[in-house]
C-alpha cells in the first residue's frame, strides 16, 4: 500500500488528504499538524463563520483579487473553481450562501459546520490525523520520502506539504535541502496605527473613501473604518495586501491621503462649493451635513477646520473654508506600524511558483512532492479568496497523487 503524507492540517491540508483518501481507497493518507489542534485558521475565519470562498465564478474575474500570482491561479481555477467548491459542501450537506459583497459561509454562520464536514471525511475515508507531529526535515533516499519528525522518521512515496505560511524567512529553513527558492515573506492583510492622531477617538465610525499612500502607487476606493488604534476596513485590507513588499520596505512608517468625498477631487469640490453653500446658507454647521459623512466624523472635521459649530453657512471665512475643503478632500495622517487583522494571519511570500506545475500542484525539481496552500507565494485579498487557493491547491494535489497511485 503506498502512502501520502500531508504535512499541515489547515484548510489546504485537509483537503488533499480526504480528498486523495476518497479517491485512491487503496492510499494511506496521513496527516501531521505540528499544533494540538487542526483547522485553527477554519475556525476563526469570518469571526467565527468560516468565510468558505467567494462568489465570484469568472475565473478571469476572480484572479483580479490576488495581488500575487495571477497567472498561476488562473491555471489553478480552471482545474478547481469556487463553483466547485460551493458543490464539493453541498453535496456533504454543507449549503453555503452569498452575503452581498459576496462572501460565501455556510447557512449555520458557524466555523464549525466547515470542520465537522472535514472531519467526518477524515474519518469516513480512514485519513490519520497525528498532532504535535513537528517535521524537523524533509529529504528523499532512493524514490522514497523521509519525514523526519525527531523522535521518528516516517516513509512516505508522496508527500504534500500545506503547513501555512511563515513569517520569517529561517522558518522555511527545514525545507533548504530541497533547493526550492524561497521568496521572502513579509505581511499581508494587515491595518494601519496612527496613535498621535485624534482620529482614533472616532472609533467604530466607517465611511466611503479614496485611499493613497503618498510616495506610492498605491490607492483604493471602499469603506474605512477608525479604529481605537488607527484605520482598518474592506480599503485599507486591500492596500496592505497589495503594497505588501512596498510598505515592509518602508518599515511600515508612511503617509497616507484620504478622500472622505471620492465623488470629488479638491477642483470639482471647490466648483460646486458655492452652490452647495448657497442652499443650505441658513442653516448651523453643526445642523447640515451636505455629504451625508456620519455625524461625528462631520462634526471632528469642522473641530480641525477651527469652526464653531454654531457658526451659519453664510457666515463661513474664507480661510476656514479652504481647510475644511482640504481636510474633505486631501485629508493627511502619519502611519506608524500595523495590526495584524483580526485572528486571519496572511503572508506575501513563499515558494516560487516557477518551481511548482500549477495543473499537478507537484514540485518541478522533485517527483512526488506537492505544494498546496498558504506555503506557496500567493495571497489574496480579504473575502475567502485565500480559502478558495487554499481547497483548489489541495483539491488538485489530491488528484495528481490518486492518479499516480
Amino acid at each position: 500500500m503506498k502512502t501520502l503524507i500531508v504535512i499541515g492540517g489547515g484548510a489546504a491540508g485537509f483537503f488533499c488528504a480526504v480528498n486523495a483518501a476518497r479517491i485512491a481507497r487503496d492510499l494511506k493518507v496521513v496527516i501531521l499538524e505540528k499544533s494540538s489542534k487542526v483547522l485553527s485558521k477554519v475556525k476563526v475565519s469570518g469571526g467565527g463563520r468560516c468565510n468558505v470562498t467567494h462568489h465570484c465564478f469568472d475565473v478571469n474575474e476572480l484572479i483580479k483579487n490576488y495581488p500575487r500570482g495571477k497567472n498561476f491561479l488562473k491555471k489553478e481555477f480552471f482545474n478547481f473553481s469556487p463553483k466547485n467548491t460551493v458543490e464539493w459542501f453541498e453535496e456533504r450537506g454543507v449549503k453555503l450562501k452569498t452575503e452581498t459583497d459576496g462572501r460565501m459561509f455556510p447557512i449555520t454562520d458557524s466555523s464549525q459546520t466547515i470542520i465537522d464536514c472535514l472531519l467526518n471525511e477524515a474519518k469516513k475515508y480512514n485519513v490519520e490525523i497525528r498532532l504535535n507531529a513537528n517535521v524537523h526535515e524533509l529529504f528523499r533516499e532512493n524514490e522514497t520520502w523521509i519525514i523526519d519528525l525527531g523522535n521518528e522518521k516516517l516513509p512516505a512515496d508522496f508527500v504534500c506539504v500545506a503547513c501555512g505560511g511563515f513569517p520569517k524567512l529561517e522558518q522555511f529553513n527545514w525545507l533548504k535541502n530541497l533547493n526550492h527558492t524561497i521568496e521572502k515573506p513579509v505581511p499581508s492583510l494587515f491595518t494601519f496605527n496612527i496613535p498621535e492622531s485624534n482620529i482614533i477617538k472616532l472609533q467604530g465610525i466607517s465611511s466611503i473613501a479614496q485611499l493613497k499612500i503618498l510616495g506610492t502607487k498605491l490607492i483604493e476606493d471602499g469603506p474605512l473604518l477608525i479604529t481605537h488604534w488607527g484605520l482598518s476596513g474592506p480599503a485599507i485590507l486591500r492596500l496592505s495586501a497589495w503594497g505588501a513588499r512596498v510598505l515592509a520596505e518602508k518599515n511600515y512608517s508612511f503617509t497616507i491621503h484620504i478622500n472622505w468625498l471620492p465623488q470629488y477631487n479638491e477642483q470639482s469640490l471647490r466648483n460646486d462649493w458655492n452652490d452647495i453653500r448657497n442652499k443650505i446658507a441658513a442653516k448651523k454647521m453643526s445642523d447640515k451635513n451636505p455629504f451625508d459623512l456620519p455625524k461625528r466624523l462631520w462634526q471632528y472635521f469642522l473641530s480641525q477646520a477651527e469652526i464653531d459649530e454654531e457658526m451659519y453657512w453664510s457666515k463661513l471665512p474664507a480661510k476656514q473654508q479652504n481647510k475644511l475643503i482640504q481636510i474633505l478632500v486631501a485629508d493627511e495622517y502619519q502611519i506608524n506600524g500595523k495590526t495584524t487583522f483580526k485572528e486571519e494571519f496572511v503572508t506575501c511570500g513563499g515558494l516560487s511558483l516557477s518551481e511548482i506545475d500549477a495543473q499537478t500542484m507537484q514540485s518541478r525539481l522533485h517527483k512526488n512532492l506537492f505544494f498546496s496552500g498558504e506555503i506557496l507565494d500567493v495571497d489574496g485579498v480579504t473575502g475567502g479568496f485565500n480559502f478558495q487557493h487554499a481547497w483548489s491547491s489541495g483539491w488538485i494535489a489530491a488528484k495528481t497523487v490518486a492518479e499516480n497511485v
